[in-house]
């Protein structure tokens, strides 16, 4: 009699040419089960095979998740033009078409096909990386209990992107510390270190736990290594399914064997559920694999071993060549397997088997009860301490990145120190009051250009940030004040380097409180650039265009600050432009910070000295400053500041609501 997880194939050509499937009702996997397909004695791929699995745990619960008759259809995007001629939509594209199969425990399924086939959709599908709107709540279930929405996916598995999606400058063990920080809050600190530690043995990362992750420009640990940190983040809750999106993509062939091995390990082991999807496994990788499921055009071509693939393209009368495995040469003729093999009358034989099971597992329902409550994974932490971890987490990245320490300082020094000594011991003159607006417009370009060197680090951040918040590690906001407090004291100390140089060399107001202030100015200046830098960050795709679009802006702002053109001389339509320039403000503020406690003093007399042409007042005048507004300006940078971060803010918080990472 068969096992409740066997699969069996009928010829094409024969009587029954519905092509049997016969599905598990049972809801348990036995641990000792090495493949869910019956393996045929006479196959020609028998010449080796894989060690023989390590015991597994015979408590642990165990996961079978069931896809029926499973579609996916996208609308492509319009344009705003099309919409706003009111032209036709363009037809829905169908992605998947009606896929179906069974993925149990202690197996690998490895979902193939050639490119565009929809491997890496049906992976983000059935991981829950969807919108609700776009979810089939009557072809997914887990133990043969329906899944209703994505959440519950989200909540029960693990997901691992193609893209390794990392961190470069913290350490393998560092990384894994911080996911387990942020989804094992309930977890005393020992208890993570615990967990962190078995976990990096399981993973083989033991003799690279201090090394740093690394990244194309950023040496650090092997990309084989690389891949496992990957999956260790999202295995850090100990999910009991794990969906990996070509976990051998980009590596060699050694360190691709090396992952399905541990993929493997882990599966038999800890009796998880895994499915992945690959291109081109090389022969030893497709004896870890348990079952294939074959796409082509969004269609299952194949279920079940790859014993079982050999004989369907034997039956249909191909021989397979001695240098290829049988898959490889199922990709050759893809295109006849789709047209031949009858996979329409097996999707629909899958329906009616699943018709038939009758399911009473209380145990089973206890398990979709946990994912409908998100029970199974870890609720997000309390706000205080997502901010506490996302603090000490991004003073570790700003430490290490040297070039951006080494960059301010040098740009506040060289700046400070330059400008002083082109501005050396600045007369008190008429001549002067020009100088000195020319120092403090100079300035202000200067330190708000100053900032540009931050913007990679928000752009390498931004993906991880993508991923964590969307997978409920922490909030968008614990993100951006924890991105404040860390740059609070650095900007600081950046604005102190520059300010105190710049001012006494040059010579401007000698009263202390003066200088002060100017320092403060400063500091705010810096403040506001990096909001700025901040919410272009969160808006431009790549650095190039990030960097384009910081110049053109700060260029504008510039050009409206009231420096080059006066209001007045503004004409009406950009007119809004002098008022939301960062440059008028500062400007305004350190023209009035070192002019109002000299109104009274004169700065140009007639030849004879017996009339005073220039005064402190007249400069301030000159510029519409009758009133001391230092307070008022400085309110305003600093409306600025929250402004950018809160608009950041709501972009990235948007973003991270329709990301399928």
């Amino acid at each position: 009699m068969a096992s409740p997880c066997t699969t069996y194939y009928s010829s094409p050509g024969s009587p029954e040419d519905d092509s049997m499937v016969l599905f598990s009702t049972s809801t348990s996997c036995s641990p000792a089960k090495e493949s869910t397909i019956t393996h045929s004695n006479s196959s020609s791929f028998n010449s080796s095979s894989p060690p023989p699995p390590p015991q597994s745990s015979t408590n642990a619960k165990t996961y079978e998740l069931r896809i029926r008759n499973l579609s996916y259809t996208v609308s492509p995007n319009g344009s705003m033009f099309s919409s706003l001629m009111k032209k036709s939509a363009k037809p829905k594209t169908t992605i998947l078409k009606s896929v179906s199969f069974v993925a149990g425990c202690s197996e690998i399924l490895a979902i193939v096909g050639p490119s565009g086939t929809g491997k890496s959709t049906l992976l983000r599908v059935i991981s829950g990386r969807v919108r609700d709107k776009e979810f089939d709540p009557k072809s997914i279930y887990l133990n043969d209990h329906a899944i209703t929405s994505p959440a519950q996916l989200r909540n029960i598995c693990g997901f691992v992107a193609q893209e390794d999606n990392l961190l470069p400058l913290l350490t393998a063990k560092e990384t894994l510390m911080f996911s387990a920080k942020f989804r094992l809050r309930g977890m005393s600190s020992k208890e993570r270190e615990e967990r962190v530690e078995s976990l990096m043995q399981e993973l083989g990362l033991d003799h690279v736990a201090d090394n740093f992750v690394g990244d194309e420009e950023n040496r650090g640990i092997s990309g084989g290594e690389r891949k496992r940190v990957s999956i260790g983040v999202d295995m850090i809750h100990d999910p009991h399914i794990l969906l990996l999106d070509e976990p051998t993509s980009g590596l060699d062939s050694s360190s691709a064997l090396q992952v399905i091995e541990l993929l493997s390990s882990m599966a038999k082991t800890k009796r998880r559920t895994i499915i992945l999807s690959i291109h081109q496994p090389s022969y030893r990788i497709l004896q870890y694999i348990s079952n294939l499921l074959i796409l082509s055009h969004g269609s299952v071509v194949h279920y079940g071993s790859l014993e079982s693939l050999e004989e369907n393209i034997s039956r249909m009368g191909y021989e397979i060549p001695i240098q290829l495995n049988p898959l490889e040469f199922a990709m050759e003729i893809i295109s006849v397997l789709e047209n031949q093999e009858p996979h329409s009358k097996y999707q629909s034989c899958a329906y009616l088997r699943w018709e038939e099971a009758i399911i009473q597992d209380s145990a089973n329902k206890e398990v979709i009860d946990q994912a409908k409550t998100g029970a199974v994974s870890d609720a997000r932490c309390s706000s205080l301490f997502e901010i506490a971890v996302l603090c000490s987490r991004f003073w570790k990245i700003i430490y290490r990145t040297k070039q951006l320490f080494l960059a301010r300082t040098m740009q506040a020094l060289v700046g400070g120190f330059g400008l002083g000594s082109v501005y050396i011991k600045m007369r008190h003159d008429e001549g002067a009051v020009a100088e000195r607006l020319g120092l403090f417009a100079f300035s202000l370009s200067f330190l708000l250009s100053s900032t540009v060197e931050a913007l990679p680090i928000y752009l390498q951040e931004r993906r991880v940030i993508m991923k964590e918040a969307s997978r409920g590690a922490y909030k968008i906001s614990s993100y951006m004040i924890a991105n404040t407090i860390i740059f609070l004291p650095f900007l600081f100390a950046v604005a102190i380097l520059f300010a105190v140089p710049v001012y006494w060399i040059v010579g401007l107001n000698p009263s202390i409180t003066a200088f002060a202030f100017f320092t403060f100015v400063v500091w705010v200046i810096v403040l506001m650039a990096s909001s700025l830098v901040l919410f272009l960050s969160a808006i431009s795709p790549d650095f190039i265009s990030g960097n384009s679009l910081i110049c053109t802006v700060l260029g504008a702002f510039f050009l409206f600050s009231g420096y080059f053109i006066p209001k007045e001389c503004i004409p009406k339509y950009w007119l809004f432009m002098y008022y939301v320039s960062l440059y008028r403000y500062p400007l305004d503020a350190l023209l009035t910070n070192e002019y109002w406690s000299l109104r009274n003093k004169c700065f140009s007399w007639n030849e004879d000295h017996s009339k005073c042409l220039l005064t402190g007042n007249d400069v301030l005048k000159n510029r519409g400053l009758d009133k001391d507004a230092r307070w008022m300006n400085v309110g305003i940078m600093l409306a600025f500041f929250v402004f950018y971060r809160v608009i950041c803010w709501i972009i990235l918080a948007r973003k991270v609501s329709k990301t399928t990472i």
